[in-house]
């Protein structure tokens, strides 16, 4: 196992929770929201002129010794270690979204588990006709756009796995997340020049726009945009007719059969759909349960500590988390997104207090809390016949984004077919959505970019790395 990974396992989790609330309660108080960070430090007023800064750096920064770079990005995780309880207090003051010592858990997965150049691994081949040799190498400057469900994470993530090859990145980050952002740019910043880097590695736009991301994508000198956001800023970075590597949007289905352990199954949901109020992307949105199990699975839940809501709770809680817009199409309503279920229960005319991570209840195929990636902590249950019904639904309600998906059974034959009918970019199998991004709670590469329209899934160094070929012909095979 890996060595980066394998100290950040649930229970190193809980640990890292329980010290900083412990921290917290001794603290007593609350830090104001931060201020912009001021011109300077990789944050510039114009988008044009972050362009250019990382520009000029770039073929510096290429020129970089490949062990000069694995020590800066070594000093980078130590910093977002090192100021994970400021960073998740910042973002939840200006985001409003999650949960704080999950947001704390996952800057501390982010910074072990995020691959760096130690994945640019070059190949070679010898025989009688010569030598071939493949290296990877940077493409230039790279356009990234951020989200605000997770701004520090997916900041530290993109820049290490778009860095590491020798290429510079300019961001267009969310709005609603633009103050944390530029906070922890800039002192990633200071971090790459104080251990031997140029100026400008990564630099971003201070007061971002759908306007600076679209002349950021157009811009000469970017040769590949990574966009993580909404439709409309995918659509535009599409729109740039340049290569995009592009995070879409999921709904992610569960799957539970007749054979499943039941109660294992509730508390890894619990697990996945809980995480950070159910605002990451690969996070479980809905279940479908077979019918011959459906009422104990619905009891395990309860036992394994989520709320059950009544169907007059569920509906007067579905009118308030969502809003249809003029054209009739449903959204979730953002007061909701990210929010305790304690917020949600309320909405519901149900008291909870914060200790409580999930509602759930049971659910219609068509309403909305199935069929809206709506990121709020409660788990519709939809009854099926069986898991052919079950299959099909799942596959429906995930809508082809090809995302992520998660089934809980003992026969492995289901699983298979599962995985081949939902066809995503991350199936996992008796485990929480977690587990299949790797990092803390599952083997393989982590990464906050996960590809489904594209295709690359899981992103990692080598998708922001062109593959260069040097052939040797008739020479240098000395066997």
């Amino acid at each position: 196992m890996d060595s980066r990974r394998a100290d950040l396992n649930p229970a190193t989790i809980t640990d890292i929770v329980t010290t900083v609330l412990t921290r917290l309660k001794a603290e007593g108080v609350e830090r104001d929201a931060p201020a912009i960070v001021p011109h300077g430090e990789g944050v510039f007023e114009r988008v044009e002129e972050a362009i250019a800064a990382a520009s000029s750096a770039q073929p510096v920064w290429d020129a970089v010794p490949k062990s000069t770079k694995d020590r800066i990005i070594a000093a980078l995780r130590r910093c977002l270690v090192d100021h994970a309880e400021d960073f998740a207090r910042r973002e939840l003051e200006e985001t409003g979204l999650g949960r704080f010592e999950d947001k704390v858990a996952k800057i501390h997965n982010v910074a072990k588990a995020t691959p760096g150049v130690e994945d640019l691994q070059s190949r070679s081949w010898s025989g009688e006709k010569g030598l071939t040799v493949e290296e990877y190498a940077p493409y230039g400057v790279v356009a990234a756009v951020t989200p605000s469900t997770h701004p520090v994470p997916v900041l530290f993530n993109s820049l290490v796995i778009i860095i590491a090859s020798g290429n510079t990145v300019v961001f267009n980050v969310h709005p609603g997340a633009q103050k944390v952002s530029a906070y922890a740019l800039a002192m990633f910043h200071r971090v790459i020049r104080e251990q031997g880097g140029p100026a400008h590695v990564a630099t971003m736009v201070r007061v971002p726009t759908l306007e600076s991301a679209d002349t950021l994508f157009r811009h000469p000198a970017v040769r590949l945009i990574a966009a993580t956001g909404g439709p409309g800023l995918v659509k535009a970075a599409f729109a740039s007719g340049k290569k995009v590597i592009a995070a879409g949007p999921g709904n992610p289905p569960v799957l539970v059969d007749a054979t499943a352990d039941l109660d294992h199954a509730a508390r890894v949901i619990i697990e996945g759909a809980s995480f950070d109020n159910n605002i990451l992307c690969i996070a479980e949105k809905e279940v479908f349960a077979v019918d011959a199990v459906y009422d104990r699975f619905m009891d395990a839940m309860a036992r394994q500590g989520a709320v059950r809501l009544s169907r007059p709770q569920i509906e007067m809680l579905a009118a308030k988390a969502f809003v249809t817009s003029a054209q009739g199409h449903v959204t979730a309503n953002r007061d909701f997104v990210g929010k305790n279920a304690s917020v949600l229960a309320r909405a519901a005319g149900v008291a909870l207090t914060d200790t409580v991570r999930l509602l759930f209840g049971e659910a219609q195929f068509d309403c909305p809390f199935v069929q809206e990636e709506q990121m709020m902590p409660y788990m519709p249950v939809v009854r099926v016949r069986d898991v052919e019904e079950g299959i099909a639904l799942a596959v429906k309600a995930e809508h082809g984004y090809c995302h992520t998906a998660m089934i809980h059974t003992r026969d492995m034959g289901t699983a298979t077919r599962y995985a081949k009918a939902m066809n995503t970019s991350i199936t996992v199998v008796n485990g929480s959505s977690l587990a299949g991004n790797g990092g803390m709670a599952g083997e393989g590469a982590f990464s906050h970019t996960i590809s489904s329209p594209t295709g690359e899934g899981v992103c990692t160094p080598r998708h922001f790395a062109r593959v260069r070929r040097l052939a040797v012909a008739g020479s240098l095979r000395f066997v």
